[in-house]
């Protein structure tokens, strides 16, 4: 029993032995477990140590970027900052920790619309009251999602302060140079018009002395004294123009012109300009070109001016020649010449204010420099293009495009059939001759060229049957009557000497000389194609550019010329007398209003003409015309009395006036004598002039 008990303690002991140590190990176990993970923990917490620190090493980058920058940041949840960086913290007056968690906004002065971009941004400026006194604020205004699925309004901002005085600087530049070019275009008007109304003196005494029957010596005179005349009036001309063109003031006009018709008028008025220096003047217009085109005829007139004008001027030798095209959808116009050409290195300069081709102190040609410099404005404002080009054989091309519209209902150009026709052209000129062949092989026939008189002599000798010559006086008188006789005798039916108008003049009569006509240089393709053409039997022969030479009988007519200058007075009453006309002097507005309702009331003389100066005492042109037409009302069955303005600054908005004020027409100082007849013989002919006009 006592063996037994002994045993029971023994294995409780050991029991106890056993189980103690089983609890210790499983202590040790937990204890090498907790070891480890806290070990772990301490790598996470110093990994996460070390990423807190990355991360705020990045914040305080970013933020030392940000604040380097400058710009101002703001965070709002609803009104109250959430956020807010040094910068928007000093626009109002306080620092970061004051700013976040209040209501606080800068007081706003100003605020430009906002503009909505792509996304929900907006953008806009504001003007606002700070510490340092108004600024301009440019935001950007977007919605950011921040924690929790929540978002907050920020704000970005840049001080754009400085720019916008910078605009505000240019836009109050830009009025005062606005200012001080409508000062000037009113100074320049004012100027145009004191010099015109001495030179329209000058001009027109010199064409009235020039009547006179001079002789050669004092003839010279006149001429030098026109020629310097007109020298200081294409000047005047060519500052005014380019002051309208610089100052914005030119609209262009959108009408209904006939280019072919624009083209001879230009021709026309240049050939005595080149014939005087000796050289040759030719246009030619493309027979496939449509009759009427859409735009402004009189700026695309200057621009043909201005072109041919200039290589008359820089041409001593040879010609200038015009050929007017089509190129797809545009106009192509090229102005020719055969003068010294332009070096490569001033091609472009040319085109600016004040500059010529030759640009040195000995430099041969006189002028402002203006003309090409107008012309490239002109040209820019209808959207077109122009350059210039070296032309084979010597010389220059001025090429001009100009997107032209062709008029609705235009007609192409009528050609007569020549088929089979033969034509021999004698003529060595290096324009002239080839758009002669050029028209003539358009309409079908066949053209012939011969330089000069023996190889025109061997052409009619080699048996070719030519149906007509045309003979260039050019190649001398004697060989042209020569080859006339030639003609006759080799069965010729038309042989037809071309003459400038002076030529013409001084040629005699052609039909005397063995010519069954002529043709005035430059020749018009359509006084060609009449010229040439079969007629009936009992048409009288159509000379000088195909129109009949006729003199109209024309009744006196009494004219009022309303002008306070004595000198242009003078030159008007004059000019109308040497036309057959009675003139009536009235040297102010009210004094040509009174003598007009004296002939409406019957107790004075009644005129079928008024000139009417646009600038005069007392009442000025218009505020006459005005009266008249009111006096008119009175009188509904008589007829509408023609008043032509007079005025040394022709511009459109001056002829515009003119014409709303109720004048016929408008002519410019110095007083067009042509223009003038075509009034005159419009007036005594057998038609009425029509009320409505």
């Amino acid at each position: 029993m006592e063996y037994l008990a002994t045993t029971w303690a023994t294995l409780t002991v050991v029991a106890l032995a056993l189980f103690a140590g089983g609890a210790t190990l499983m202590l040790l176990r937990q204890r090498d477990r907790i070891v480890r993970q806290a070990a772990e923990l301490a790598g996470d917490v110093e990994a996460l140590n070390d990423r807190l620190w990355v991360l705020a090493d990045s914040e305080e980058h970013y933020r030392s970027l940000i604040e380097a920058q400058g710009d101002l940041i703001v965070r709002r949840d609803g009104a109250r900052i959430v956020y807010a960086n040094a910068a928007y913290a000093a626009l109002l007056g306080l620092d970061e920790a004051q700013v976040v968690g209040s209501l606080a906004q800068p007081q706003c002065i100003a605020c430009r619309p906002a503009l909505a971009l792509e996304g929900g941004a907006r953008v806009f400026d504001e003007c606002v009251a700070t510490p340092e006194g108004e600024r301009w604020i440019s935001w950007v205004e977007t919605v950011v999602p921040v924690a929790l699925g929540q978002s907050v309004l920020q704000r970005v901002g840049r001080d754009i302060t400085a720019r916008i005085a910078a605009e505000q600087n240019l836009v109050e530049a830009r009025a005062r140079a606005e200012s001080a070019n409508e000062a000037k275009s009113r100074f320049l008007a004012t100027v145009s018009h004191e010099f015109r109304t001495p030179l329209n003196g000058i001009l027109g005494m010199a064409d009235l002395l020039g009547d006179t029957g001079l002789d050669p010596e004092q003839a010279t005179y006149v001429r030098a004294l026109r020629t310097s005349g007109e020298a200081l009036l294409g000047l005047v001309d060519d500052i005014l123009d380019f002051a309208k063109v610089e100052a914005g003031k030119l609209e262009l006009a959108q009408d209904r012109f006939d280019l072919g018709l624009l083209l001879e008028t230009v021709s026309e008025l240049m050939a005595p300009r080149a014939q005087a220096k000796g050289i040759e003047l030719a246009a030619h217009l493309s027979p496939d070109m449509p009759s009427h085109f859409v735009g402004d005829r009189d700026r695309l007139r200057q621009i043909l001016l201005n072109l041919v004008g200039n290589a008359i001027k820089f041409t001593d030798r040879g010609g200038v020649g015009i050929r007017v095209a089509r190129e797809g959808d545009a106009v192509d116009i090229e102005v020719a010449d055969t003068g010294p050409g332009i070096p490569e290195d001033r091609r472009e300069a040319i085109f600016e204010e004040f500059e010529q081709a030759d640009d040195s102190s000995a430099r041969r040609h006189e002028g402002t420099g203006l003309g090409l410099a107008i012309v490239r404005r002109l040209v820019g404002l209808m959207d077109g293009s122009v350059w210039v080009e070296s032309r084979a054989g010597g010389g220059s091309v001025f090429r001009v495009r100009l997107p032209l519209p062709v008029a609705a209902d235009t007609a192409p150009q009528a050609l007569p059939e020549w088929t089979g026709k033969q034509v021999l052209v004698v003529s060595a000129a290096p324009f002239g001759a080839d758009f002669l062949r050029e028209s003539i092989s358009a309409a079908g026939g066949s053209a012939t060229q011969a330089a000069d008189a023996a190889k025109a002599q061997a052409l009619l000798s080699s048996g070719t049957a030519y149906d007509a010559v045309l003979i260039d006086q050019d190649i001398g008188r004697d060989g042209a009557v020569g080859l006339a006789q030639a003609a006759r005798l080799a069965g010729v039916r038309e042989s037809l000497i071309m003459l400038s108008p002076l030529e013409r003049r001084q040629f005699g009569s052609p039909r005397e000389a063995g010519f069954t006509g002529f043709l005035v240089k430059p020749v018009r393709a359509r006084s060609l194609y009449q010229r040439l053409s079969p007629r009936p039997a009992s048409a009288a022969p159509v000379e000088a550019q195909g129109e009949l030479q006729s003199s109209i009988l024309r009744p006196r007519l009494t004219v009022l010329v309303a002008e306070d200058n004595e000198i242009n007075a003078l030159l008007a009453t004059r000019t109308l007398e040497r036309f057959g006309c009675a003139a009536i002097w009235a040297r102010d507005g009210r004094r040509a209003l009174a003598a007009v309702a004296e002939g409406f009331a019957g107790t004075g003389p009644a005129f079928d003409l008024v000139l009417l100066d646009i600038r005069m005492p007392e009442l000025d042109g218009l505020a006459v015309a005005r009266a008249v037409r009111e006096l008119e009302q009175s009188r509904p069955r008589s007829p509408r009395l023609p008043l032509i303005a007079v005025s040394a600054n022709v511009a459109e908005g001056d002829r515009a006036a003119a014409l709303a004020a109720g004048m016929d027409d408008c002519l410019a100082k110095p007083l067009d004598r042509a223009a003038l007849q075509r009034w005159l013989e419009r007036i005594a002919a057998p038609r009425p002039i029509d009320r409505s006009a």
